[in-house]
């Protein structure tokens, strides 16, 4: 009788492990093989599907249409969202001349609307009105014919109009508070000062508070 010779390899695999269902050792073609394997042609394949990266002119028309959905902005805005996103500058100024050729953005318009919306909702002065659209990067020429859309009358009429509003929560304050806080609201809006004293003593004249001094004072 042939004696049957039994086997194992160094892992412990052989005819025994081999019955019991257990997985025996690896061959060298399997999915798992080395960099000639089977796997590395899978992830070469997903590389080869991965999209290029986008042109970056593409993704700043991206970036603006998206900054401008329902928002008017000025270029400068539009400029300093770019560049945090890195877009390269070629690209940038491409895109913003392109966007200011359509007349998407129009910082003109802009500023017109804002000195419109700004002082009939918040009545700001011309003075104020300038700032905020400096600080927007608007051209100093623009912000000059946009806030020239309010003449002084207008101006003063606003003033008038937040001072009555004012008045009301003032009174029980002795008059140089009541000065203080009516004249200090308007110059934080920008009004002059000489306007706002103005507006202030005719005020408190009509409710017979006595203001004859009002300017030795301020």
């Amino acid at each position: 009788m042939t004696r049957r010779t039994e086997w194992a390899e160094p892992d412990g695999t052989g005819p025994d492990r081999a019955r019991s269902g257990r997985p025996g050792p690896k061959r060298a073609g399997s999915r798992r093989a080395g960099p000639e394997g089977l796997g590395d042609g899978a992830d070469s394949s997903r590389a080869e599907k991965e999209p290029a990266p986008q042109d970056p002119a593409e993704r700043a028309r991206a970036i603006c249409l998206r900054l401008l959905t329902g928002t008017p902005r000025t270029r400068k805005q539009l400029a300093d969202a770019l560049k945090k996103r890195e877009i390269p500058d070629e690209a940038a100024e491409e895109v913003l001349s392109r966007f200011e050729e359509v007349g998407l953005i129009n910082d003109a318009a802009f500023a017109g609307a804002w000195v419109e919306s700004r002082h009939h909702g918040r009545g700001l002065a011309r003075r104020a009105l300038a700032r905020e659209l400096r600080t927007k990067g608007v051209d100093s020429a623009v912000v000059d014919e946009a806030v020239g859309q309010l003449d002084s009358d207008q101006e003063e009429e606003t003033a008038r109009e937040l001072v009555a509003r004012k008045l009301r929560s003032t009174r029980g304050l002795d008059r140089d508070r009541r000065i203080r806080r009516l004249a200090g609201m308007l110059a934080r809006k920008g009004y002059p000062e000489g306007m706002a004293l103005r507006v202030v003593r005719q005020a408190l004249e009509a409710e017979g508070e006595t203001a004859d001094d009002l300017y030795e004072t301020y």
